[in-house]
């Protein structure tokens, strides 16, 4: 697909979204049944915007679809002219200002810039401000050791610019503070106001307060490359309209709204966010960082707090079409969604850590997780999407509910009849089958779930990598759940949990599989080993839970075998979710004996036991 094909898809997919919103609050309060049904037509037609969207995409792809950014060597470097001129000198003075040059008109504690040019300013504003009216100009402050505060609107005000350039100085300490309220129609409603282009960097330092509504703002395009950011806003932290980009400097955010936001969504290379340097820390009432299409971060560290005590949006990163973390660290807290995309999420390469309140990585369409490293350390469910793919990386997921949940809101599913022991229609519980896959082809996903585990409303396939599910000790839930079809073809998956409500891989699998339900329950810590009938341990497992079924595949099982389960002895050699590298039997005591390929006879969701498909 050609690039402008992709950027309208893209663009068409954050509108879909849009109106799927818009037309949830419109309904909210309709009960009759017309009312239902269009309801039920947003939401497949959201669900068929968010799936046109490619999870699978990179960093450079996503950014290639977007409009380049204002940025120009050497922006930020000097503290001169463009020509090597000195700049002009402002010097503030209370309630007063003086200039050494031209372009600068004063009136009282208004200093006005009208030309192009450098303006290095200096001292103090009691209760006054900059503004700036040069229209198609480049205007390039140079702030050592400012302090600005207004009482009637923004501290720095570029109405009419092309680009406004602020270099904080080497060692400079400066201050930008606004009023505490704006009137609707204001034309500048920041602390630090630009109506074009905004860019921002030197090795100084500034702090910014946006008492009455955002601190930072720029109406087009927006970057920070240096210096150490400190912001305080009552509403919004730092908003590029067109895109925010952080690429150097030391930024903290504190937010009674989002933390950073680009809100641009109708333009279809315009709204996204992206960080490639620096270092990034945020809390926010709202949305930590929330991009209208797209959020990037390939280098830099972003970490981020998003609490909310009211239905205020609270999600850590927040995109509106797809989310690639490629590079560098990210560390979330999230009262809601860690990170969410409204349609896709790529994990691709950074080192992720995830404390959520509900789901850890949620997508309405893709989620793939390629590279790096991921650990959901808190979450209600640890990782749902409607196509989940794991193909890399190293993911470990802990979660109140389901560790893994490919599902959604789309109401396209037929009813899929099983048939293995103990199975009924859809996987052993009469579930439908939904358009939703679950796939692993490498990397290692380990998951500690008090719900299911591995859990599908459509399909699993697993053909490379290890799994290794810690699932749920209740029996109403169960470490694998699978609504449709389940196969295995290679790699590893260790599941144990509870023995209420069994799945086991299809017959018809690739791969050799056991499903073991124990006599009786063991206790965390107990050392478990599936033996073959030569005596030979194919596997070792350390349970971190009580547990009463083992669910096994890996290349020493062959289906019609007979295998067995042995307790006690020990385990050595790497330690990945449990599962050793290896072990030795010792004393250890049989406590269960199988046949590959065979589910044990019961199950589903009615008690112990179990079901396997055969299609």
């Amino acid at each position: 697909m050609n690039p402008a094909a992709l950027r309208r898809l893209r663009t068409k997919a954050a509108a879909a979204l849009a109106s799927v919103v818009l037309a949830t609050a419109a309904l909210a309060g309709c009960t009759t049944g017309s009312g239902s049904a269009s309801g039920a037509g947003s939401s497949s037609s959201g669900a068929t915007a968010a799936s046109a969207v490619d999870g699978d995409r990179t960093a450079a792809e996503v950014l290639a679809d977007n409009q380049k950014t204002h940025a120009e060597d050497g922006d930020t470097d000097t503290e001169t002219g463009d020509d090597g001129s000195e700049a002009v000198s402002i010097e503030l003075k209370g309630d007063s200002a003086e200039a050494d040059g031209k372009g600068v008109d004063i009136d009282g504690s208004t200093v006005t810039l009208t030309a192009a040019g450098t303006y290095r300013i200096s001292g103090a504003l009691d209760d006054g401000r900059i503004v700036i009216t040069a229209p198609e100009a480049t205007v390039r402050l140079v702030l050592d050791g400012a302090d600005i505060s207004s009482s009637s609107g923004s501290a720095i005000a570029a109405t009419e610019v092309e680009r406004l350039v602020v270099v904080l100085a080497d060692g400079s300490e400066n201050t930008l503070s606004d009023t505490d309220s704006y009137a609707d129609d204001a034309e500048a409603d920041a602390a630090l106001h630009s109506a074009g282009d905004l860019t921002i960097g030197g090795s100084g330092a500034l702090t910014v307060r946006g008492n009455g509504n955002d601190a930072i703002s720029g109406k087009d395009g927006l970057l920070v490359e240096g210096g150490t950011l400190t912001v305080e806003a009552a509403d919004d932290g730092i908003r590029g309209k067109d895109y925010l980009v952080v690429s150097g400097g030391t930024v903290t955010v504190t937010a009674g709204g989002d933390g950073l936001k680009s809100d641009n969504g109708d333009e279809e290379d315009a709204g996204y966010i992206a960080v490639s340097g620096g270092t990034v820390s945020v809390t926010a009432g709202g949305d930590a960082v929330d991009a209208a299409t797209d959020l990037v971060v390939t280098g830099g560290g972003l970490t981020v707090e998003a609490e909310s005590s009211d239905d205020t949006s609270a999600h850590g990163l927040k995109s509106g079409v797809i989310t690639v973390l490629e590079g560098g660290t990210v560390d979330v807290t999230a009262s809601a969604d860690a990170v969410h995309g409204d349609a896709a999420v790529h994990l691709a390469g950074a080192d992720v850590t995830l404390s959520a309140g509900d789901d850890g990585v949620h997508a309405e369409g893709d989620l793939v997780i390629s590279a790096g490293s991921l650990e959901v350390t808190d979450s209600h469910e640890g990782l749902e999407g409607k196509d989940i793919l794991v193909r890399g990386g190293r993911t470990t997921v802990t979660s109140e509910d389901d560790g893994v949940n490919a599902s959604g809101s789309e109401a396209t599913s037929d009813d899929q009849a099983g048939g293995g022991p103990g199975g009924g229609p859809g996987g052993g519980g009469g579930e439908s089958v939904g358009d939703y896959t679950a796939k692993v082809t490498g990397g290692t996903l380990v998951l500690h779930s008090q719900g299911d585990g591995f859990d599908s409303n459509g399909t699993a396939e697993i053909t490379g990598g290890t799994i290794v599910v810690n699932g749920p000790e209740s029996g109403g839930n169960g470490a694998l759940d699978v609504n449709g079809s389940f196969t295995v073809s290679g790699g590893t998956l260790l599941a144990s949990g509870s023995a209420g409500m069994v799945v086991a891989p299809d017959a018809e699998s690739g791969q050799g599989w056991l499903s073991a339900t124990l006599d009786s329950s063991v206790v965390a810590g107990t050392t478990l080993h599936i033996v073959d009938s030569d005596g030979g341990i194919v596997a070792s497992y350390v349970t971190s839970k009580t547990i009463q079924n083992v669910v096994y595949s890996g290349e020493g099982v062959e289906n019609g075998e007979e295998y067995s389960v042995y307790a006690g002895g020990s385990a050595s050699g790497s330690d990945t979710g449990g599962l050793a590298g290896s072990g030795t039997l010792g004393s250890a005591e049989k406590i269960a004996t199988v046949t590959a390929g065979e589910a044990p006879e019961g199950g589903g969701f009615g008690g112990p036991g179990g079901s396997s498909r055969e299609k």
